[in-house]
């Protein structure tokens, strides 16, 4: 795919050599000239130094023919000036890396497809790290429209020995709510959800749903 992205920072340079090692095409827009030219160095990105929330810095990435924009700068300003521009190319799929909570409906109304709040994901992990909780949300998909989440099925559960088709067709699992993977710690194995698969104590569980359905599908799983 050809991707654009906004920022070559921690996050976007990051980001940058994971899609340079996975073959796709990628231009930078950085505002740092030094990061420019560091990033050049480092992966051989095409680079262009300017703001993504300018016309002419925009044609000069091709942004026309990208099939993705990602805006990574740590500005939420930037980033949001750089989806309404983008927003103007018709680009199929656009992604922000969100600081600040409070920009949220600004860019949905933006048009940005994907919303990613580093900040809020960096709290959670943290906030599981010290509370270990049963169910932790991961993160949110679809502008909103959708969670996952992991719950950690508990010993002595009465989910337990249930395979995910049994667990999946009661009246008492919502329809809405998706098993996406299996992890059990013990094993150290991740398996992606069949129907077949049986749930054992302290599996830790990945679910696709929209707040609610969670919410009834955790009280079900945690008996």
């Amino acid at each position: 795919m050809y991707i654009v992205v906004a920022g070559g920072g921690m996050v976007g340079g990051s980001l940058i050599k994971k899609l340079l090692d996975n073959k796709h095409d990628v231009v930078l827009i950085e505002q740092n000239k030094d990061l420019c030219e560091k990033m050049y160095a480092e992966t051989g990105v095409i680079t262009i130094h300017g703001s993504a929330s300018q016309l002419e810095i925009l044609k000069d990435a091709k942004i026309q023919k990208a099939d993705v924009f990602i805006a990574a700068t740590a500005s939420d300003t930037d980033n949001l000036a750089a989806t309404i521009m983008a927003k103007s190319f018709n680009i199929p799929n656009i992604i922000i890396r969100m600081r600040d909570i409070n920009y949220e409906n600004a860019y949905k109304v933006a048009g940005a497809d994907t919303i990613v709040a580093v900040t809020e994901l960096m709290v959670n992990r943290m906030i599981f790290e010290v509370e270990k909780p049963m169910v932790q949300k991961i993160t949110t998909i679809g502008s909103g429209k959708a969670d996952i989440f992991r719950i950690v099925v508990p010993e002595n559960g009465k989910t337990a020995g249930k395979s995910i088709a049994d667990i999946s067709s009661t009246d008492k699992f919502p329809n809405e709510c998706r098993f996406l993977a299996v992890y059990n710690k013990d094993n150290d194995e991740l398996t992606i959800s069949r129907g077949d698969h049986v749930l054992k104590e302290k599996d830790e569980l990945f679910l696709i749903a929209g707040a609610d359905d969670i919410t009834t599908a955790a009280e079900y799983l945690l008996q």
